[in-house]
């Protein structure tokens, strides 16, 4: 295995791989995945208080917009990955850069509130069909069994989408407006992305028999495949709860922590440097994870994620806000949370096997997106009605449940 693994890596760095056959669809959907977060996501936190006071909406309700895209993404999200089983990658995630691009072309038009709204959800669409869930089902039907290093291998590329997202945002903004920045974005989506994928995505799904998780194919007298679980019970329900619970601890603390640190008495300078830790450590934490963790059961990987983000809560309840006690947990929350994103695609891979796996992820994405529309609200309600500390306390609690769901599951076998 580590002989193959070699092969696996030199090929990789000479290109070969990248050209010929599935692997192709690694510097593909790296290309889109970037333009993708770095257009339906990353913007929202600069542009919509931008939107706001353009329009005259409180920030909530300009806010509320991007919720409702997070809804109608987790309402399509099993749709999505049941027709990237049956038609392909190439086919949904083309369209879902089409409509990405329709989306935002609606916000810069919208100056109705309903409008606005219906305009976020057509983005939210766009965001089932071309964020991770969609990348991670597409390689599942390419590589079969073999999906666990091409999914890691992605979310090296992903990790680093609002480091060029929030500066080119920041940029455009300033040079032609936040409609311009958008209609920039649009046209990326529809003039870049959607040609790569529709043109140079892979197309021939896997073998029904599983390779080898080198993703070199399997070998006359190799291991017979490991047990899987059915993707449905008990099983199922754990992985979609402890993901979902979890959902809500990046998606709150990407709100509000660097207003919560800036209440516990860091200026707003040094509240931002220090959140810059975490894209960087969410990359190192996956490289890690490649280099060092590729036969680990991706169970132990999502159980040592949970733990470290619950020790980095308990760090803050014992240190209080410092600034070393906060950037140390934005080292520890960006190692987690760049761990379960690998976690997200190889836990049900490994699990439930890569039969129906476009179905399986869009089943899980669902509560995720919902989770995450949900998490800011209920997240600065309870802020407001009692104190950060609580807030803090709540999201910590989420990450306590997924810990304990994961730590129920057992392996196949």
């Amino acid at each position: 295995m580590a002989k193959r693994r070699k092969l696996l890596s030199r090929k990789l760095l000479s290109g070969k791989l990248l050209l010929d056959g599935p692997w192709r669809a690694l510097p593909v959907l790296g290309v889109t995945q970037v333009l993708a977060w770095g257009s339906l996501i990353y913007p929202a936190v600069l542009i919509v208080p931008r939107i706001a006071a353009e329009r005259g909406w409180s920030l909530s309700f300009a806010m509320a917009g991007y919720s409702a895209a997070l809804l109608a993404g987790g309402l399509v999200a099993p749709l999505v990955g049941r027709t990237i089983d049956r038609r392909g990658g190439h086919e949904v995630m083309t369209a879902g850069a089409l409509i990405g691009a329709a989306g935002l072309v609606g916000l810069t038009l919208a100056v109705h509130p309903v409008a606005y709204v219906a305009a976020w959800a057509v983005v939210g669409v766009a965001m089932a069909a071309s964020l991770y869930e969609s990348a991670f089902a597409t390689l599942g039907r390419l590589f079969g069994a073999a999906a666990r290093r091409p999914i890691t291998l992605l979310t090296f590329v992903g990790g680093l989408a609002s480091t060029v997202s929030w500066p080119a945002t920041a940029a455009l903004d300033a040079a032609l407006g936040w409609r311009g920045c958008l209609l920039v974005y649009a046209a990326l989506l529809a003039g870049v992305a959607a040609p790569l994928l529709a043109l140079a995505l892979p197309r021939r799904p896997a073998d029904p028999v599983p390779a080898a998780d080198s993703g070199l194919g399997s070998a006359p007298g190799s291991p017979a495949p490991a047990p899987v679980l059915p993707p449905r019970g008990r099983p199922f329900l754990l992985v979609m709860a402890g993901f979902a619970a979890y959902a809500f601890v990046p998606s709150a603390l990407a709100a509000h922590f660097l207003a919560i640190l800036q209440r516990g008495g860091l200026d707003p300078s040094t509240a931002v440097l220090v959140g810059m830790l975490f894209g960087p450590c969410q990359v190192l934490a996956r490289v890690a994870e490649f280099a060092f963790a590729g036969r680990t059961h991706p169970l132990l990987l999502a159980r040592f994620a949970f733990g470290l983000i619950l020790a980095a809560f308990g760090l803050l309840a014992g240190a209080g806000l410092s600034v070393p006690a906060a950037a140390l947990f934005y080292v520890m929350f960006g190692a987690s949370n760049g761990l379960v994103t690998i976690a997200r695609g190889t836990v049900p891979l490994v699990l439930f096997g890569p039969s129906g796996f476009g179905v399986l992820v869009g089943r899980l994405a669902a509560p995720w997106l919902v989770m995450q529309a949900v998490a800011p609200l209920a997240m600065a309600l309870v802020a407001e009605r009692t104190s950060d500390a609580v807030a803090l306390a709540v999201a910590a609690g989420c990450a306590g449940v997924a810990l304990a769901c994961f730590s129920v599951i057992r392996r196949p076998g």
